[in-house]
């Protein structure tokens, strides 16, 4: 007599992600409500990466230790496919796990900021990795070989990662990033205790449900285009759209949510986000150092930069901001004329000094920084008609 054939219950993805949710909840305290809806669905759609164009990677950042980074990175362990733990691991390992026959990895890599912290270097092989993995096309060049005997191979970067760390992260890494900013708890916040020998299996249960709806849902996701929030678009769009269509497919208020928290934590990150360094530095000049002047002489832009409060120019690398550097980093940026910027010749009552004009600037201004109430211009005084404006 034949078996009678196995049957899949349909599995309520709603219901599911709401026990992902409460899951987290009951160890973690996260800055908003924003944040626990957009985790949840990060753990969904790690088992769906394959429907995906892209991954974005999940970053728990705080300015301070003990503040639930490596808890709620240990809570994403538990309900993530292939969890690879990795603190300091090489960019050449990872590339090679990503590849490997075993299966696709979900990488948590605790303590970045001892790889991209100010002490830590560039680490340009590593970041290229986790940009590169970004898109699912992505992958990374090595020279495979010994001596002459050597070729190239292509490794897939594609997988997802969740980082946890003091600090920031690259800017590169940032835009392609759900960013939760962790805080200390305050005394009146509890949450239960997290034991791994208890608690792991609770979190695998749902990880293998998890599973079990992606199976699910799998072809419905494959090539779906989320509607997104009005306002969201470019990076961001990429970011939240394969937590957009895991939501929709999920259904009941998730869809609802998970537009709420995209534009909350896009919102957040904006005002959060102060750019390339290059791009803080034309924003500090047009809002803080060349308000109500035409133009300024040089030593004057840096010690207005490096007076500013909450700015970096007081230590650039281990030491203030200096006229080189500001030379080099300007010159990267042109004016209307397409002419790098650069300083030039003003008169003054103490004589002529080297110095930057605001209408050399206005082209970089309009196109790099956020926007800002236009204000007046008006003349560095005293100034005199004759010999300003010769380029240096």
């Amino acid at each position: 007599m034949t078996a009678p054939a196995q049957t899949t219950e349909p599995i309520d993805g709603a219901a599911l992600l709401v026990e992902v949710e409460q899951f987290h909840r009951r160890f973690n305290v996260f800055p908003r409500e924003a944040a626990y809806v957009a985790v949840a669905l990060w753990d969904a759609h790690a088992h769906l990466l394959d429907a995906f164009d892209s991954t974005p990677r999940l970053a728990f950042l705080s300015p301070e230790p003990g503040s639930g980074k490596s808890r709620g990175l240990e809570i994403v362990e538990t309900l993530t496919p292939n969890p690879m733990v990795a603190v300091n691991a090489s960019a050449a390992a990872l590339f090679r796990a990503v590849s490997s026959s075993e299966g696709r990895p979900t990488i948590l890599f605790d303590e970045i900021d001892t790889v991209f912290g100010p002490k830590a270097g560039d680490n340009e092989e590593l970041r290229g990795f986790l940009n590169a993995g970004h898109r699912r096309s992505g992958v990374t060049y090595r020279c495979i070989g010994d001596g002459g005997n050597q070729s190239v191979q292509a490794f897939p970067s594609y997988t997802a990662v969740a980082v946890a760390g003091l600090g920031s992260l690259p800017d590169t890494i940032l835009t392609r990033s759900i960013i939760i900013r962790m805080r200390r708890r305050a005394r009146n916040e509890k949450v239960e205790a997290f034991r791994q020998r208890i608690h792991e299996k609770e979190g695998n249960a749902l990880r293998d449900r998890l599973a079990g709806w992606a199976d699910q849902v799998r072809e419905q996701i494959t090539g779906a285009w989320p509607d997104m929030p009005e306002g969201v678009t470019d990076r961001p769009a990429d970011v939240w759209e394969p937590l957009l269509a895991v939501a929709d497919a999920a259904g009941g208020d998730w869809p609802a949510r998970a537009r709420k928290a995209c534009v909350e934590l896009v919102a957040a990150a904006q005002v959060d986000d102060k750019g390339s360094l290059g791009i803080r530095l034309l924003t500090d000049l047009r809002d803080h150092v060349m308000v109500g002047v035409d133009r300024l002489p040089t030593i004057a832009v840096i010690d207005r930069l490096n007076a500013l409060d909450d700015a970096p120019w007081a230590d650039v690398g281990g030491r203030p901001l200096d006229s080189r550097r500001l030379s080099k980093m300007l010159r990267e940026y042109m004016t209307g004329d397409n002419e790098p910027i650069v300083t030039r010749n003003i008169r003054t009552a103490g004589g002529i000094l080297k110095g930057y004009f605001a209408a050399d600037l206005a082209d970089a201004w309009a196109r790099y920084c956020p926007p800002s109430p236009q204000q007046a211009l008006h003349p560095l005084h005293p100034l005199h008609p004759s010999s300003e404006g010769v380029p240096a």
